[in-house]
């Protein structure tokens, strides 16, 4: 009888809602004007974030996470000919705050079913702020620069990117339940966001001359960078020569592992205690 008991109680829990909350930590990349492949052979860097996990039942829950990375390439190492001709670079730190929804194809249950594939959808918001290091070797963000003429008044087209942005995460990945409390999930997400900026590259080459007339030579330096190429023909680009592709915006995304607690609710720690811990806890 005690045994029957307990499994209906099990069963009650895995049936009904639950959360999971903990912690994700795996890799990060970047696709945009300078990394044209999705999966690129390298820019690989790490990436770590929080996750809360509610569900109103076993198939269908909200999440909201919070992660930091950091991105960047290099058109040196393109395979790209022009790309490298180009010779941009960039990095930035990306802190990311999401929600959406989350859909079990099967559903989760302490007693029954512990593996799952699923998907999920959202909007996020992101923080990032792209620098490249000088001829001199110093650090300099980019932004304020004008590199393409963002808010320069001979080129009123051209506003000043915003820092702070929208993206739109999305994907899918694996859950496995682990005894009755840990939930272990590889994951790979993309984000799409509404920026072309994450890069500081996007439309055409301004006027250099005008450009370092407004923001100063490091400016000029950091917009065109193809002089400092081996086999550079001393041409500078003219004004409207492409530099970036402005028809689509970046992305960036994420293929992590997470790795969350289980249980059926706040605010009730004797029945979470009663129910998951050995004996003698109880």
């Amino acid at each position: 009888m005690l045994v029957q008991a307990q499994s209906s109680e099990f069963a009650h829990i895995g049936a009904t809602e639950h959360h999971e909350i903990g912690i994700s930590t795996g890799v990060a990349n970047y696709w945009g004007d300078l990394q044209p492949k999705l999966f690129a052979n390298y820019g690989y860097q790490p990436m770590v974030g929080i996750m809360y996990k509610y569900f109103m039942s076993p198939r269908l829950g909200f999440r909201v996470g919070a992660s930091y990375t950091n991105l960047g390439a290099g058109d040196s190492l393109s395979s790209i000919p022009l790309n490298r001709a180009r010779n941009l670079t960039f990095t930035t730190h990306l802190f990311e705050f999401q929600g959406g929804l989350e859909f079990n194809f099967v559903p989760i249950e302490i007693m029954r079913h512990k593996a799952t594939p699923y998907i999920f959808g959202g909007i996020a918001a992101f923080y990032f702020n792209p620098r490249a290091q000088t001829d001199a070797g110093d650090m300099v963000y980019l932004r304020p620069l004008s590199t393409e003429g963002e808010g320069l008044p001979m080129y009123p087209d051209r506003k000043q990117y915003s820092l702070v942005n929208m993206a739109f995460p999305f994907g899918g990945g694996f859950k496995f339940l682990i005894g009755k409390t840990i939930v272990i999930t590889p994951e790979i997400g993309f984000r799409y966001t509404n920026t072309d900026y994450i890069d500081d590259v996007s439309k055409s080459y301004v006027n250099l001359d005008t450009l370092q007339a407004y923001k100063g030579k490091i400016a000029r330096q950091m917009s065109y960078r193809g002089n400092k190429v081996k086999n550079w023909d001393g041409n500078n680009p003219n004004y409207g020569f492409q530099r970036g592709d402005s028809k689509s915006n970046d992305w960036y995304w994420y293929g992590n592992l997470t790795v969350t607690i289980f249980f059926r609710a706040f605010g009730n720690p004797k029945e979470y205690i009663k129910t998951r811990c050995p004996g003698f806890f109880r």
